[in-house]
């Protein structure tokens, strides 16, 4: 506590006063010092006067024995009335006045009785004796001097008053200078001292420094400001930091969330089979949650039974009596599609439906409903042997946690269905394979032992012969189909690029036919989808094979160009054909290319003519995609 100095009244009236007081000391004295020096001005001026007068006598005298004119010597003793007159009564306008006392008054007076008398003496024009003259006039000389002796005197007095008013006016200075200094201390620096002290406590951080406030001034409205400031930041750095505690455990709790979803979600997506995955969720969802035991049931299609896929810490019996559930006979097992996580108290009095939980010493459930995308597909059943009550923050997890669990065991379905739907079609694609290959080869061949058996009979070994060169030509084509669809399901693509399956592809293909093969790719583009990879990998196998089948070929290149269309063409220097004049299996393998084509959103074109060589182009659009019936190709 900073304490400041006992005053009353507002800084300014203080000031003012001290000013006011200083002013007025400073003005009487600047007065008296004007009004003594205006009086040494007007005695100078006197004593100036007086001895001229001085001069004019001895001057008149000079005139008398001169015998100047009367007339103007009239002149110069009216000159010398006028300077009597002029100091008898003063000019304050020059200023001119005599400083009158005693002595003063009787010294004129003397000048002034000689003066009348010699006056009509001078202006009578009668001859006077020149020692007389000399006598006289040394006599009104003699009066003026000590007249002007008696105003020096005086003058003299005025002159050190005013030394002493000049000397009273310096000590006024240095006591006006000290009294700003003491009252700019008391007032001023001695406060600003004490705010400065709690300013520099508060910057330290001690926000419960307080200034005292004893006066009513302008530091002692800013000392009241700052009090309540002060207490204004302790009661924000107060609240701050319960803000801060409150929330660093906000955020501790989240990063313990976050952490139970990470670990949840690692296991989750580690484990391969449900039983595991469910098993370990259970064990991970005790000990997160505290509880006594916990178990996972599955729910049917219609809701109606609930199977029980793992527990943790469950009662045996109570585990054989509860691993099928009808929906609705225990509290486990009753959700309804609108139904939320929520804690159930278990009564030993209730019904039925809680008298196994009861017994085995529980007295909350925790019920968690599973949901994929809105559909209720299972829930989680948390037991404690204690009243539980669960907070908004462990309600959102344990919704969280189970969302991750069925995202989970929908992923291993799916998977399941993919693995399924794989295996479909690799049947699917070998059953058309066979079909449009080996099929037709085999009925090619019936048709010709049956065309053998009947030259036979008729014993026409003309037919005969040309019976079972068909049957070899044919045995020789289906061995090739064998050969070449054992090629299309050993060559496997790349989820980043083609370019390596297709020479895969080339390389089979030239070591089956002998043919010379070349493969030539240019241009950069984004990678293309492994389904999509497949279908196109079929389109130039096909294409090869009509290569091998039809086109009594030396060379076959394969270009690639990556850009923002892919495009494929094989081109092969053979015998070509006419697009009019297509049939058979090569009609069947163009078939095959466009289904394929189409599959993924691409186009096949054929070019060919007679000797010409022939020319497959696949173009695919800018994003390929397999459509849903890529799956039967």
């Amino acid at each position: 506590m900073f304490k400041t100095s006992p005053r009353s009244g507002s800084l300014s009236v203080k000031l003012v006063r001290i000013g006011a007081f200083l002013l007025a000391l400073a003005l009487l004295s600047i007065g008296l010092t004007l009004f003594v020096t205006w009086k040494l001005e007007g005695g100078a001026a006197s004593v100036n006067e007086a001895g001229r007068m001085r001069m004019q006598t001895w001057r008149m005298t000079s005139e008398i024995q001169a015998q100047v004119a009367l007339d103007l010597r009239r002149a110069h003793i009216e000159e010398f009335d006028h300077a009597l007159a002029l100091l008898e009564s003063g000019d304050p306008s020059r200023p001119l006045f005599v400083p009158w006392n005693d002595r003063v008054r009787e010294r004129f007076e003397e000048v002034k009785a000689l003066w009348t008398t010699q006056k009509a003496t001078r202006l009578s024009g009668a001859e006077v004796h020149p020692d007389e003259l000399i006598a006289s006039t040394n006599a009104i000389v003699s009066a003026i001097n000590a007249l002007v002796d008696a105003i020096e005197h005086e003058l003299s007095k005025l002159t050190a008053v005013l030394n002493l008013f000049q000397f009273l006016m310096m000590v006024l200075a240095i006591f006006a200078a000290v009294v700003m200094l003491y009252t700019g201390y008391l007032y001023v620096i001695n406060p600003l001292e004490q705010l400065q002290k709690g300013l520099h406590q508060v910057e330290e951080g001690n926000f419960k420094a307080r200034i005292e406030v004893d006066s009513k001034d302008e530091f002692g409205l800013v000392a009241q400001g700052f009090n309540g400031m002060a207490v204004r930041l302790q009661d924000m750095v107060d609240g701050l930091e319960e803000q801060v505690r409150t929330k660093t455990q906000h955020i501790e709790a989240q990063r313990a969330r976050l952490e139970t979803l990470y670990d949840f979600s690692a296991f989750l997506a580690r484990v391969n089979s449900i039983e595991e995955m469910s098993r370990g969720f259970a064990q991970r969802l005790r000990v997160v949650m505290g509880a006594d035991a916990v178990t996972v049931r599955w729910s049917d299609e219609a809701n109606q039974r609930y199977l029980m896929l793992a527990s943790d810490c469950f009662p045996h019996d109570m585990l054989e009596e509860e691993r099928s559930l009808l929906a609705g006979a225990c509290a486990c097992g009753s959700l309804q599609q609108e139904a939320r996580t929520r804690v159930i108290p278990i009564h030993s009095d209730q019904a039925a439906p809680m008298r196994h939980c009861a017994k085995a010493g529980y007295e909350s459930l925790v019920s968690v409903p599973i949901r994929l995308q809105s559909r209720l597909i299972g829930e989680i059943d948390l037991f404690y042997r204690k009243t539980v009550e669960l907070s908004k923050d462990e309600e959102v997890l344990l919704d969280a946690l189970a969302s991750h669990l069925a995202s989970a065991l929908e992923g291993l379905r799916a998977s399941a269905l993919e693995r399924e739907a794989a295996v479909s079609e690799e049947r699917a694609l070998l059953a058309r394979e066979l079909h449009d290959s080996i099929a037709q080869s085999l009925a090619f061949l019936k048709i010709q032992v049956q065309l053998l058996r009947s030259a036979a009979d008729k014993a026409q070994g003309p037919q005969m012969q040309v019976a079972l060169d068909e049957l070899d030509a044919g045995l020789k084509e289906s061995i090739g189909d064998v050969r070449e669809l054992l090629v299309h399901f050993r060559t496997r693509t790349n989820t980043d690029d083609i370019e390596g399956a297709l020479q895969e592809t080339l390389q089979k293909f030239r070591h089956q036919t002998g043919l010379h093969t070349e493969l030539k790719v240019t241009g950069t583009g984004l990678p293309l989808p492994s389904d999509v990879q497949v279908q196109v990998l079929h389109v130039v196998q096909e294409a090869l094979s009509n290569v091998r089948k039809h086109a009594k070929a030396t060379l076959v290149e394969l270009v690639v160009e990556k850009d923002q269309f892919w495009t494929f063409t094989v081109q092969d220097n053979g015998v070509g054909f006419s697009p009019e004049a297509v049939y058979g299996s090569q009609h069947v393998g163009q078939h095959i290319m466009q289904e394929r084509a189409r599959a993924i959103g691409a186009t096949v074109r054929v070019v060919s003519s007679p000797g010409q060589g022939t020319r497959v182009l696949l173009r695919l659009p800018e994003h390929p995609v397999t459509t849903p019936n890529a799956l039967a190709l």
